[in-house]
């Protein structure tokens, strides 16, 4: 396992460039095994949760070639087998997104019990229910095994019973392989539904209704290759921006799709961050001294991102007053406030969804784990906020969303170091 060491208090300047959206680049490249055409999908991100989709992919019988650092074509003229495989599908929660290409091409699915970040119970019952009204049944093995069997799918009407970012893009992908009219209610409506919507749109399938909680379909069995590419990352935008705003300098971000991330820079400058706006980039200085106290509730799009509660709840930690997070959506992602209180934090977890932060205080360097993702980048910017030495331990958990983010950390002044 890698560790992550910083020397924190360091002023940060420079330009950030976004990655693509990891939430977005999974279902786009998930989505590849609808077409037995190729298909060229460009800013990908090079994270680790990627490499293990790209595997999955290939473990199902697609040839990936890269075009260049962010751009690979994906070809799956044959899908070799419905049976995914053990080991990559525990690596990570978003192998469920096969489930409905699968399903869709192939007629049944077989997949064990997926991984992911601990941060709370997540059912598959959403995906399931969706796949059921589309005249799929379920079996669930006592080997832990899941069986989905859908020799004579139908277009229908699928009324998703929570709206489940995943469970949306698996009905879209499996609904835009099935002719006629399908239409999903409850649809969750996130920057990346969106961008799935159009990739299938682009694919053949019709499409109406992305952004909405309605999303109709006309599916097509004859759906094609495209080239597509995929969207800048909303939460590594926020994330950063919260480090501009808590370290000293001045950060140029971009590219910022605006319509995507309007509610955090509201967020932003309600709390006091300078935040100014051009084109599609944003600039964002310290404001250290001009932060103020603020309340967030957690709520699918357009609301407040879940996953960025945790680079909020560490900007709490510099606001002067009292902050409040609630999370309703997750019962487990404020670990991290217990390691901001190792570090000098006041704060407290009054129950399972909801914190309690008090400001303004003085960070110093600590030695915490990466908890998940969100919660490990976190840590990360606390330890560059932090006066003296950080330890972050288990870096790859990091590296699931972040693209060397050490590397582009220094670019901007960071004193950070990974050691194997």
């Amino acid at each position: 396992m890698s560790t992550f060491i910083i020397q924190g208090g360091k002023t940060l300047s420079g330009e950030w460039r976004v990655q693509g959206m990891k939430n977005a680049a999974t279902p786009i490249l998930a989505a590849t095994l609808l077409s037995r055409d190729p298909s060229t999908i460009r800013n990908i991100p090079r994270i680790s949760d990627i490499s293990h989709m790209l595997a999955i992919l290939e473990d199902l019988g697609a040839h990936i070639t890269w075009q260049d650092e962010h751009t690979a074509t994906i070809h799956t003229p044959e899908i070799k087998k419905h049976e995914m495989d053990y080991l990559l599908t525990k690596r990570m929660r978003s192998s469920v997104l096969c489930m409905g290409p699968l399903l869709a091409s192939l007629g049944r699915v077989r997949m064990p019990e997926p991984g992911g970040c601990n941060i709370g119970n997540r059912p598959l019952d959403a995906h399931f229910k969706a796949f059921e009204a589309l005249g799929a049944s379920i079996q669930r093995g006592e080997d832990g095994y899941y069986t989905i069997i859908g020799d004579f799918l139908q277009a229908s009407t699928i009324k998703l019973t929570e709206r489940s970012v995943t469970a949306t893009e698996n009905a879209l992908m499996a609904a835009s392989r099935i002719p006629g009219r399908s239409i999903i209610q409850n649809a969750a409506s996130e920057p990346h539904i969106v961008c799935l919507c159009n990739m299938l749109s682009a694919m053949g399938a019709e499409v109406s209704g992305a952004g909405t909680d309605e999303i109709t379909i006309h599916g097509s069995k004859d759906l094609k290759g495209v080239d597509f590419e995929i969207i800048p990352d909303q939460l590594e935008i926020g994330t950063i921006a919260v480090l501009g705003a808590l370290c000293g300098g001045t950060i140029v971000i971009s590219p910022v799709v605006t319509k995507d991330v309007e509610v955090i820079r509201q967020k932003l400058i309600a709390i006091g961050v300078s935040v100014l706006e051009s084109g599609n980039t944003w600039t964002v200085s310290s404001s250290k001294n001009t932060l103020k106290s603020f309340s967030i509730e957690t709520a699918p799009h357009p609301g407040f991102p879940t996953d960025l509660q945790a680079p909020f709840g560490l900007l709490a930690t510099q606001a002067s007053g009292e902050s409040i997070i609630h999370d309703p959506m997750y019962e487990n992602r404020l670990g991290y406030i217990e390691k901001l209180v190792d570090m000098g934090a006041e704060a407290e977890i009054k129950d399972s969804h909801t914190a309690i932060i008090k400001g303004k205080t003085q960070l110093s360097g600590s030695v915490v784990p990466s908890l998940d993702l969100r919660a490990g980048a976190t840590l990360l910017m606390a330890g560059l906020v932090a006066q003296g030495e950080t330890i972050v331990s288990q870096a790859e958990i990091i590296d699931r969303g972040y693209e060397r983010i050490d590397e582009r950390l220094r670019a901007l002044g960071a004193d950070i170091s990974r050691v194997e």
